[in-house]
């Protein structure tokens, strides 16, 4: 550790080595700049630190303590984000969708939320890249959104009883229905295995067949030079007196080390993000970095995420296969005749014993006998999970509260609610994944109310008054202060957004690489 802080400034600092950190880290370092990582949690070793455990894998979510409140107040842990290098990217179900072109133009289409300052167009080269990058693996043709296929490395087969059940129940209704684009190899590449559909893609994947950034980008970035601090939580961004910000303090095996660098990037997540910005406030900047506009952790918008339950006469597994083989997004777009606008993806979602029966208990309230009846008899279930899109709202909002944690930060405060629309669309989508469930064979269970993919709380726009950053995560404020990661969302969607996470911190890392020093 000492090493490093022998060093004087560095070119780009980069906190958080997420999926936004990860692919900055290394395009920074390809490009000769002189970078940092810094992330506060482990450095994983797959074959070493992962086991195909339930209960062991929750060592890999970010599980520190955190206030939520609101009608609807979120829950956190696994579903949400990652601790340590690689973020949530090691955990995640390696599902791979691209934002669809209306999803950057919901104010114009649908008189509601705000427009991106960046289209589709602008992304499209970036999903290209990515997608080539690590070898993703979908069908020859994709039924929905601007970009229909091919993908680089071809579709995960055989699918799962699970996503078999699934696409059986849509082409009853007249559904469409495909197999899922996943970040997660179909055939071999860069001395990484095949798939073997294992299925413990949420407790870490060991045999690497699942990208993450720990295994793909991050060792890249270190062999062209970057550096990487892990075990080492950022406490707070320091800015001078001309309003600048020169680096970041933070803290590791409790002592304290400063990284001067001559920009810095924040890749934190959703909560912690908002959490460190508002932690880093100063004489210059006493409402926190970044946040004239008053508009740092607000606006944050999770997915609607509930999970929905069919029994079956015969044996489905929900444990076999990769979790997520099949999706619909039939229901994505604007229809005036559903009674509201925009739209969720339903993503054929297996599960585990141990998910299932904790969620079951906690978010749908069943215990005792009767949630003993359904896991004895958990094989006969299939699922459906929602990937809702919800609108922003001021309201919905991470701020700081009065107690701290161990680093002597204020512990983060996240506050959420559904809005009308939100229920509309959740009540049609729980309505269709059963009418699927039932055209399959099945009888309708029970739906477990969930969220997941937490975005917003440091929005993009071309007005600083209205928004934290400009369309390359450059903050309105603070000009070398960048905000790169799900944060920077200015609508969620109704798809998983890793892709797009990773697409705008790409394209971040391009502009501040075209800056040559400018900035």
């Amino acid at each position: 550790m000492e090493r490093r802080f022998e060093k004087q400034e560095v070119d780009v600092v980069v906190v958080g080595l997420g999926a936004a950190g990860g692919v900055l880290l290394n395009a920074l370092a390809k490009a000769g700049l002189d970078v940092v990582g810094i992330e506060a949690g482990p450095f994983w070793d797959p074959q070493n630190d992962f086991a195909s455990d339930e209960l062991y894998s929750r060592t890999l979510a970010w599980n520190d303590t955190r206030f939520t409140t609101g009608q609807d107040a979120l829950q956190f842990g696994s579903n949400n984000s990652g601790r340590g290098v690689g973020g949530g990217t090691v955990h995640f179900t390696g599902v791979f969708y691209r934002f669809h072109e209306s999803d950057f133009r919901v104010r114009t289409l649908d008189g509601v939320a705000d427009d991106w300052p960046l289209s589709y167009e602008d992304l499209a080269p970036y999903y290209a890249k990515i997608e080539q990058d690590i070898k993703v693996s979908g069908p020859k043709e994709f039924p929905w959104g601007a970009f229909r296929g091919p993908y680089p490395y071809p579709e995960r087969e055989p699918i799962s009883g699970n996503s078999q059940i699934f696409r059986k129940g849509c082409a009853a209704l007249g559904i469409t229905s495909s197999v899922a684009p996943l970040a997660i190899l179909s055939a071999p590449f860069n001395g990484r295995p095949p798939c073997i559909n294992r299925g413990f893609c949420n407790q870490g994947c060991l045999p690497n067949a699942k990208f993450s950034t720990l295994i793909h980008y991050i060792p890249q970035a270190i062999e062209a030079g970057a550096e990487v601090l892990s075990d080492s939580m950022v406490t707070r961004i320091v800015v001078n007196k001309q309003g600048y910000a020169t680096g970041v303090e933070f803290s590791h095996d409790g002592k304290s080390y400063a990284q001067k660098a001559k920009i810095v990037i924040v890749s934190a997540f959703v909560v912690e993000t908002p959490r460190l910005l508002l932690n880093s406030a100063c004489f210059q900047f006493p409402d926190g970095l970044a946040n004239q506009s008053g508009l740092v952790g607000k606006y944050i918008m999770p997915h609607s995420g509930h999970d929905v339950y069919g029994k079956f006469d015969r044996e489905i597994r929900l444990y076999k296969g990769t979790p997520v083989m099949a999706v619909s997004q039939d229901f994505y777009e604007t229809d005036q005749e559903r009674g509201f606008v925009r739209g969720y993806s339903l993503n054929a979602h297996g599960s585990r014993p141990l998910a299932m029966a904790s969620l079951a208990a906690t978010n749908a309230g069943l215990w005792g006998k009767e949630l003993r009846e359904i896991m004895l008899e958990w094989n006969y279930y299939a699922r459906i999970t929602v990937v809702g899109e919800v609108l922003p709202a001021l309201t919905n909002a991470v701020t700081l509260s009065d107690e701290k944690d161990e680093y002597g930060i204020p512990r983060a405060q996240v506050s959420f609610g559904y809005g009308e629309n939100d229920r509309l669309l959740i009540a049609h989508a729980i309505e269709t994944c059963n009418a699927i469930l039932e055209a399959a064979g099945g009888r309708r269970a029970f739906v477990v109310p969930d969220s997941a993919h937490l975005m917003g709380g440091c929005r993009m726009g071309d007005d600083p008054a209205k928004s934290v950053v400009n369309e390359f995560c450059q903050s309105h404020d603070i000009p070398n202060l960048f905000i790169c990661d799900a944060s920077v969302f200015v609508t969620s969607g109704g798809a998983n957004p890793t892709e797009t996470v990773m697409a705008i911190a790409l394209r971040t890392a391009q502009y501040i690489i075209g800056q040559k020093g400018r900035i």
